[in-house]
């Protein structure tokens, strides 16, 4: 391992995920675990159980009833799906005191959730792809880049200058740089929580998706959200040009540009939903 990243992963062992995330892991790590059991544990956090109602009621589900309750939340949805929403508001509460000297959070979280809301559609139009846990994957393509401001913000800074300066991607100059790149980062962090090894791989390779052994049509679905991301929050360009996705990446999901790009509405849409989630 490069002796940096090991650092940064030094300063990961600091961080630990809400009281109420490892509540409900081990609850639905127990066999024949009850809805009852997993409603229960959300519900002793009194602002977890409105952010997952509101999230719930949104236009995100469009349910046919207004659900009131978590136990209804779970039925509805599954412990799976409860799990994935507990999950990504867990991660991003634990990164909830990071100055903005070092990083615009707002930003940061605004696109990392339009990644989601796009990989979520994606997923649908896909099939056979969870679109919770591809919704959690893109939230969290990025997260790799908070932890990196927190142990080595001046390095950290300076990639992202340079390949600004340079017109480069930051993970190019990150290898460069520091040897490694954001996503092996938010990788290595997710597999130190032990987080499910789908959700590692997927954050891991999204950058490179023929990297991915177990999980490609997946991991390449979060690559096409975060290029979605960027072309509606950094490019400026919302067209054919800011998908310069590798040519894999349309062979293994079976989608094209043009379909990507007609998501534009439902996904901003979906967006506006769940910015008020989490944000």
């Amino acid at each position: 391992m490069v002796p940096l990243l090991h650092d940064v992963l030094r300063a990961a062992h600091l961080l630990s995920l809400p009281d109420i995330y490892i509540r409900l892991r081990q609850v639905l790590d127990t066999p024949e675990y009850t809805a009852a059991e997993v409603a229960a544990v959300i519900e002793k956090d009194p602002a977890m159980t409105l952010r997952l109602l509101r999230i719930v009621n949104s236009s995100l589900y469009s349910l046919a009833a207004r659900v009131d309750s978590v136990g209804r939340a779970v039925t509805l949805l599954g412990s799976q799906q409860i799990h994935d929403l507990v999950l990504a508001t867990s991660i991003a509460l634990t990164f909830k005191g990071i100055s903005s000297n070092l990083i615009d959070m707002q930003r940061f979280w605004r696109r990392s959730v339009h990644c989601a809301a796009a990989c979520r559609h994606l997923a649908a139009r896909v099939g056979e792809c969870g679109q919770e846990r591809l919704f959690v994957a893109g939230l969290l393509h990025d997260i790799g880049h908070l932890l990196m401001y927190q142990a080595i913000p001046g390095l950290a800074q300076q990639a992202l200058v340079r390949a600004l300066a340079d017109g480069q991607p930051v993970h190019m100059v990150e290898r460069s740089l520091l040897g490694f790149d954001y996503a092996v980062v938010g990788g290595e962090l997710m597999r130190l929580w032990e987080l499910p090894e789908n959700l590692v791989e997927l954050v891991r390779c999204h950058l490179e998706p023929a990297r991915a052994r177990h999980h490609p049509v997946e991991t390449a679905l979060v690559h096409l959200g975060a290029l979605l991301a960027r072309a509606e929050h950094e490019n400026g360009t919302f067209d054919e040009r800011a998908l310069t996705a590798v040519p894999q990446v349309w062979t293994t999901t079976g989608l094209t540009p043009e379909e990507c790009l007609a998501m534009r509405e439902a996904i901003n849409r979906d967006f506006e939903a769940i910015t008020q989630f989490f944000l």
